[in-house]
């Protein structure tokens, strides 16, 4: 019995991998495709940020007189400046208002949809087709049912015998005007937060649930609201840095009056600036009112990561 002589097979040397930096072509081609977002990113933030804080520094009118550095002397005038509270202080109540509304009732309503009700979509597109309009059309729109004379809002009023408040012409319901506008504006986007965190929750945990005996308000408290508070923290810090930027529906609808009442900090920035002329001032009050956004970012992300760990 013979055998058949076995043959040696040699393999191929493995190429070797080239290992270190990568070479000149690919870092130039990375360049290549940041540069557009890195010359806009540069041109429209970054310079405007550094030239506004020089500017903070100046006593530079938008008429083109001034222009002397006067040290920190906008900012000593910004902090003894009663105005500028009082337009912190409107902003605050606003923020205060309109947060927690547009977290409360946004959950409401996508627990409604979720549930079922006849004809979801239309509610859906109900919902949030405010979202989509512009800040000068709701304004309009809300001027008009806020009319004294003619509008809806008193007319509802006089139906239960109430009787017809100047929504806007007042002090002590501007605010309040100017709140439920912007609630019925802007909610939609929290609602399709809140439908989309609902309909990942697994259905099988209900049924576990109702199973072991336990009724719609013990899986909503037990189930559904544990799993939703990184979707309400989101809302929240969304919410607040949203709400501290507060301007174009108050311009548009009162003007910052009646007396101030609603006027916010954006507003009198603007002011100053293109109306009092004084930019360099116009710029330090935005930096004091940009340092307290960065404090309350950090306040919000510290407790968000307390809480979700």
């Amino acid at each position: 019995m013979t055998t058949a002589p076995q043959t040696a097979v040699t393999a191929a040397p493995a190429r070797r991998v080239r290992s270190g930096a990568p070479r000149s072509g690919d870092r130039l081609a990375g360049w290549a495709f940041v540069a557009p977002f890195l010359v806009f990113f540069i041109a429209f933030l970054i310079w405007p940020m550094i030239h506004g804080l020089y500017l903070s520094f100046t006593d530079v009118s938008l008429t083109g007189a001034g222009g002397n550095l006067i040290g920190f002397a906008n900012y000593s005038e910004a902090f003894a400046d009663g105005d500028v509270w009082r337009s912190l202080g409107n902003t605050a109540w606003f923020t205060l208002l309109s947060t927690i509304p547009l977290v409360v009732i946004a959950l409401v309503m996508a627990v409604l949809v979720e549930q079922g009700l006849p004809g979801q979509w239309l509610w859906r597109l109900s919902f949030f087709m405010p979202f989509l309009l512009a800040s000068t059309v709701i304004s309009q729109i809300w001027v008009w049912i806020f009319n004294p004379q003619l509008g809806i809002a008193n007319a509802v009023l006089n139906v239960f015998g109430l009787e017809s408040v100047a929504w806007l012409q007042e002090p002590e319901t501007a605010m309040i005007g100017v709140v439920i506008a912007t609630v019925w504006w802007t909610i939609g986007f929290n609602f399709l937060l809140y439908l989309a965190a609902l309909q990942n929750i697994p259905p099988q945990q209900y049924e576990a649930a109702a199973i072991d005996g336990a009724g719609r308000f013990r899986q909503f408290w037990s189930i559904t609201m544990p799993q939703l508070l990184p979707t309400t923290f989101l809302i929240v810090m969304l919410q607040v840095l949203a709400s501290l930027k507060l301007f174009d529906q108050v311009y548009q609808m009162t003007g910052g009056g009646p007396g101030g009442a609603t006027r916010s900090i954006l507003q009198y920035v603007y002011e100053v600036g293109f109306t009092g002329y004084r930019f360099g001032y116009s710029a330090a009050i935005s930096y004091v009112f940009f340092a307290i956004i960065i404090i309350v970012s950090v306040v919000q992300f510290r407790f968000t990561r307390r809480s979700d760990s």
